[in-house]
Formats: C-alpha cells, structure tokens, sequence
C-alpha cells in the first residue's frame, strides 16, 4: 500500500495502523470487523487533509437533528464534501 500523501497528511500513523491490522488478519469478516474503526479513522483523517473547509461543515452541520433549515444546511455541506472528493479522483 502506498503511504496517502506521502508523509504530509498527519495520517501516516493510522495507515501504519490499519495496514498492520490488515497483516494481522486475513481477507473476509475477522478483518472487516477488527480493523473497521482503524479503516474509518484513516479516511475521516483524509477527507479533512484534502478538503478541511467542507468536512468541518458537514461535522458541524450534521452532527445532530435539529430545525428544516440545519437539515437543508447538512445536505448543501454533504454534496459540497462529495463535490471536493470527486475533485481530488483521477
């Protein structure tokens, strides 16, 4: 596996992490579920390293329920996350 950004994203100790989880356990369901919170941890982490702005709006927009307007607001900050990853595929 290739190191994410090369050693700039601050994500580098959870890649480690979750590649060492990975030898540990073979492919299927084990894995799936002993390495899930490392999986989901390495792409928060570059998600927020690639698109800051958007992932800080989305957690403080979607963190909870709330009024039509802070749902309509959640929504407008999760296509404009999806908008900033799709910019950063190849």
């Amino acid at each position: 596996m290739e190191e994410a950004g090369g050693n700039r994203t601050g994500c580098e100790k959870l890649q480690t992490a979750l590649r060492d989880c990975h030898r540990r356990f073979g492919p299927g369901a084990t894995r799936d579920v002993a390495c899930r919170h490392l999986n989901r941890a390495l792409a928060e982490c570059l998600v927020s390293f690639l698109c800051p702005e958007e992932s800080e709006a989305v957690r403080t927009l979607c963190s909870s329920g709330g009024t039509r307007l802070k749902r309509s607001q959640c929504q407008q900050a999760q296509l404009s996350l999806s908008v900033c990853i799709a910019s950063h595929q190849d």
